[in-house]
């Protein structure tokens, strides 16, 4: 199957035909769960080899961007599940290849190393897993889960070089694996974000993986590109996915209401300081995203040619990432104000988006540095822990 790297209008409608609803049941509709399935969409960021599409990564991330502005959910899980299929490229090929031989593979998981591998060298070498992770998108559909785990032996933790506990990332098949169904967001609902624990349950030690372009079982330029600017251009052209859509929503409320301090019901929207906002608004976020896109556009025709990234141009592409995130707070924060109580209606599209993108923003990798002044004041931030 080839798959589509851009968003048909057709696709966005049946995305958004169904997101209210998803949201109100707490999980994707079947019919966009289905679209998932027949776009391949989760299969997009695997290699080609072992049964994924290997699509490019800019290509990748303008679809995962047009998904979220039609429905924040759908895009987050797309985006999130996707992503957690790109580890393929770091696993042993034949268990790859088994995993994508799934009908509907999904994998979900989490980052944060809140479980234990115990190392067990019998006839078979492998580990003993116990641990509960917090928040996988996708969790119900779900045939494989990812995570990390602090590695022990006898009880005690091993220890790298510099004398920190190692951590290591492993994938399970679904059926060792219990959903804790504790999703409670104002926003996101339809992800369905559970909560997963893992009971005293063995695996095969091949089911434990370095996400290192070093240590890549596959060479394509996906493998080669590091983990962290991967993370960052994927969640924030998600959110920013969001704050256009809440852009687009704005002005048509904006559009609608009257400005109580003009005469003769003189609309909002023809407001000479509110046109300029608004304007303004799109021209600055459509700015970033150009800026965005050229860079990693760039970085990736790099990374093709053979050339590995810098610890530079990392920091420069997670740099131009958050600031394309803090353009879109601004951007939906600015505009909020002149909505209405429309906005404020649980049940109103706008006001799912305003929730969506507020509970997308607050990915603990989008935060913003303690130590970057603040856009509007000047000041800088103070973090206690």
């Amino acid at each position: 199957m080839t798959i589509s790297s851009t968003l048909s209008d057709h696709d966005a409608a049946r995305i958004a035909e169904h997101a209210a609803q998803a949201g109100l049941d707490g999980w994707l509709r079947p019919e966009q769960q289905a679209l998932i399935h027949e776009r391949g969409w989760l299969r997009m960021l695997a290699p080609r080899a072992v049964g994924g599409e290997e699509l490019a990564l800019p290509e990748v991330v303008r679809l995962e961007e047009a998904i979220a502005r039609v429905d924040g959910s759908m895009g987050w899980t797309v985006t999130l599940c996707a992503g957690a299929g790109w580890f393929a490229g770091f696993l042993a090929p034949r268990l790859a290849r088994e995993i994508l031989a799934a009908p509907k593979v999904c994998l979900a998981g989490s980052g944060a190393p809140t479980g234990y591998a115990d190392r067990e060298d019998g006839e078979q070498a492998g580990w003993r897993i116990t641990g509960l992770w917090d928040y996988a998108s996708g969790a119900p559909m779900a045939t494989h889960f990812t995570f990390n785990a602090i590695l022990r032996e006898g009880g005690q933790p091993l220890l790298d070089d510099a004398g920190a506990p190692r951590i290591q990332a492993f994938v399970v098949p679904a059926a060792l694996v219990e959903i804790v169904p504790n999703w409670r967001s104002i926003g996101l609902r339809a992800t369905a974000s559970h909560a997963y624990r893992v009971q005293d349950r063995w695996v095969h030690a091949e089911h434990g993986f370095a996400i290192d372009p070093a240590r890549a079982t596959e060479q394509g330029p996906l493998y080669r590109f590091p983990f962290l600017p991967f993370a960052f251009v994927t969640l924030s052209a998600n959110v920013a996915g969001m704050a256009f859509h809440f852009v687009e929503l704005a002005a048509e409320c904006i559009a609608r209401r009257r400005n109580r301090f003009g005469g003769q019901g003189e609309a909002l929207i023809e407001v000479p300081a509110v046109r300029a906002l608004l304007d303004g608004t799109r021209a600055h976020l459509d700015e970033v995203r150009g800026r965005f896109y050229a860079l990693l556009e760039a970085t990736w025709a790099q990374v093709a040619a053979g050339a590995p990234v810098s610890a530079g141009e990392a920091a420069q592409m997670e740099a131009l990432s958050m600031e394309w995130v803090a353009a879109s707070r601004r951007a939906v924060d600015a505009l909020y104000p002149y909505c209405g109580l429309y906005a404020a209606r649980e049940d109103s599209p706008i006001n799912r988006v305003w929730r969506d993108f507020h509970t997308a923003s607050q990915h603990a990798l989008l935060m913003p540095r303690a130590d970057t002044p603040c856009a509007e004041t000047g000041q800088t931030a103070t973090m206690q822990l």
